[in-house]
């Protein structure tokens, strides 16, 4: 993974960005950002996974979006979490746990504009990629204010992942999906004065 967990020298935050584990099997080939689904016995398995590679990480605070999923990873990781709903998957709206053969079918125009540009389409009854990246940004000002000089695990979800490792990284909204985000995965950002640093990416225990 990383060779140590101690932060080097000048870092003000380091992050821990985790995606949730493997979704219960209704979840599968649906729309689900806020459609509230839970673990699959995999994806408690995946988390434990996690959890005995964080032992020795000295984590000062853990946040997780509101999302059952997320929640119930984020306590396998920690007794005590900070939920934070500005960290949540997108909100699909009309679409949500709807399969994608399913909207192709009932909104052909909308879908192709999704597959063809995913972030310059706003959901209807939902909100738009930019909606959410400013509510996740905005979220993790909020984190580095309150944490400054400390180690943060952030439980949430790819979306949400991707969004702040584009921004670490001065990643144009439009590659996010260059970056692959897997059940359970771990990501380090450490933050300096004035830029970032990203140390691991999408790491499977």
């Amino acid at each position: 993974m990383i060779s140590s967990w101690a932060r080097p020298t000048g870092v003000g935050l380091r992050l821990v960005l985790i995606r949730h584990g493997e979704p219960e099997a209704s979840a599968k080939g649906r729309c689900y950002g806020k459609l509230d689904v839970g673990l699959s016995d995999v994806g408690r398995e995946q988390i434990g996974s996690v959890a005995a590679m964080l032992e020795s990480a000295s984590v000062d605070a853990v946040y997780t979006s509101p999302r059952r999923r997320a929640c119930e990873s984020a306590e396998l990781l920690a007794g005590d979490v900070i939920v934070e709903p500005r960290l949540s998957e997108i909100h699909f709206g009309d679409l949500e746990g709807l399969t994608y053969d399913e909207v192709a079918e009932r909104y052909p125009s909308l879908y192709r504009r999704w597959m063809e540009r995913p972030t310059s389409v706003e959901f209807p009854g939902g909100e738009s990629f930019e909606q959410m990246r400013i509510r996740v940004l905005d979220a993790m000002r909020a984190i580095r204010d309150t944490h400054s000089n400390q180690t943060v695990a952030i439980v949430s979800h790819g979306g949400v992942n991707r969004i702040v490792l584009a921004h670490a990284l001065g990643i144009d909204a439009h590659n996010i999906f260059h970056m692959e985000q897997s059940h359970a995965g771990v990501s380090v950002v450490d933050d300096f004065d004035d830029y970032s640093v990203v140390r691991l990416m999408n790491a499977s225990c």
